[in-house]
């Protein structure tokens, strides 16, 4: 048992998980678009997920703290260097375009984690800021690189989809941000310590109406996502509801990044 429970961990801490959910999310906008399986894109997120997420984590605690180490952070830190090597190959299979825009995401990334000013925080610690930086690096890693790299046309069902994709993350975090609100600094101005958690659960039950309605201005409407998205509307706002602050860790790292992945299944499964 003690085993499974650190294959888990480690499995939730490399941020495994989280990267499975942008890969889903990914293999999602190929199926809504109709793109072919496109694996480098695919690939190149995932990896990347896992690189990146390491890196906002884990940076300062491996600047500060070098010598304090434990070997579960170590055999992090490895992983993400082999990820690291992995997103290098799966770069350079990308259109250009492709590159040069998930260039600008690394750079969003960094400016996330990094204090590029001086006497600055970065931008994580802006106030208000953090929700807004991460929805926006997922709807763009997750719906305009396959897009872009798929080389197709954009039109009026682009920008739905990414109103749709941003909606869906910003209410996913919005439940993290309740989960994580006796931990959070004051200074950060989440949701939640701005208008109140139960506020937050409104705010966010009300952003999934318009996520579920704009799949009917889509050109060609599937009736068979109309189902899927009603699903998944309600299981996330059940998530939302249940909501507190006394939740254990994996109600939010491992249920509620479960969310993506099972929405995808449901589309391959039917």
């Amino acid at each position: 048992m003690k085993v499974l429970k650190g294959a888990l961990n480690f499995y939730i801490q490399s941020s495994i998980h989280v990267a499975l959910s942008v890969y889903a999310l990914v293999r999602m906008t190929d199926y809504m678009f109709q793109i072919p399986v496109d694996q480098a894109v695919a690939y190149f997120a995932f990896f990347g997920t896992i690189v990146g997420y390491n890196f906002v984590k884990y940076d300062n605690l491996v600047r500060t703290k070098k010598p304090q180490m434990r070997n579960s952070l170590k055999s992090i830190i490895l992983f993400s260097l082999l990820s690291f090597f992995a997103v290098g190959y799966f770069f350079f299979q990308l259109q250009r375009i492709t590159q040069i825009i998930s260039v600008a995401f690394l750079a969003l990334t960094l400016l996330y984690t990094l204090p590029f000013f001086p006497n600055r925080r970065n931008a994580r610690n802006w106030a208000g800021v953090k929700i807004y930086i991460v929805a926006l690096c997922w709807v763009g890693v997750t719906l305009v690189l396959p897009i872009l790299n798929a080389e197709i046309a954009i039109t009026s069902d682009f920008y739905l989809k990414s109103v749709q994709r941003f909606l869906l993350i910003f209410t996913l975090i919005l439940i993290f941000e309740i989960i994580d609100l006796a931990n959070d600094d004051p200074h950060l101005q989440t949701v939640p310590q701005q208008i109140g958690v139960k506020r937050t659960k409104i705010l966010g039950l009300l952003l999934l109406i318009p996520f579920y309605f704009l799949e009917f201005l889509k050109t060609n409407f599937d009736q068979k996502q109309l189902i899927v998205n009603l699903i998944l509307v309600s299981v996330i706002a059940l998530f939302l509801l249940f909501a507190n602050e006394k939740r254990s860790k994996y109600y939010t790292s491992f249920w509620v990044e479960s969310i993506p992945i099972i929405w995808w299944l449901m589309i391959i499964i039917q």
